[in-house]
């Protein structure tokens, strides 16, 4: 049991790395960040950014190749992310006049990937 410990923590180490990593790309590309693991009684959204009238809840993958980071994210955490929004609308929404879902891919050696409005619900 005390071998599960220290996975779990450089896991997360890991995944707020990318986070960060993601958080930066958005600012680099003239996004503001709002809220970062805003949790919610169903999700957690890894971020919240705003860009013009767009406002995005992003999650953020990360993974060690590109095949991996393919297929990180399947229909049920989408769907979580997606309720976790939905109850975050009217926290974020100000001036906003488009609201999506968003993906940041994450892997060693490459420049972030950001999928844009992943999420057809």
């Amino acid at each position: 049991m005390s071998g599960a410990r220290p996975d779990r923590a450089e896991a997360e180490r890991r995944g707020r790395r990318a986070e960060a990593m993601a958080a930066w790309f958005l600012r680099v590309k003239g996004w503001t960040i709002l809220g970062e693991r805003v949790r919610t009684p169903v999700g957690e959204v890894d971020l919240v950014a705003r860009r013009g009238n767009v406002l995005a809840f992003i999650e953020v993958k990360a993974r060690a190749t590109r095949e991996a980071v393919e297929i990180s994210l399947d229909q049920r955490r989408l769907q979580r992310v997606a309720a976790a929004s939905e109850l975050l609308v009217p926290r974020f929404l100000g001036d906003a006049d488009t609201v999506r879902i968003d993906v940041i891919h994450i892997v060693p050696g490459h420049l972030p990937r950001h999928l844009v409005d992943v999420w057809q619900g």
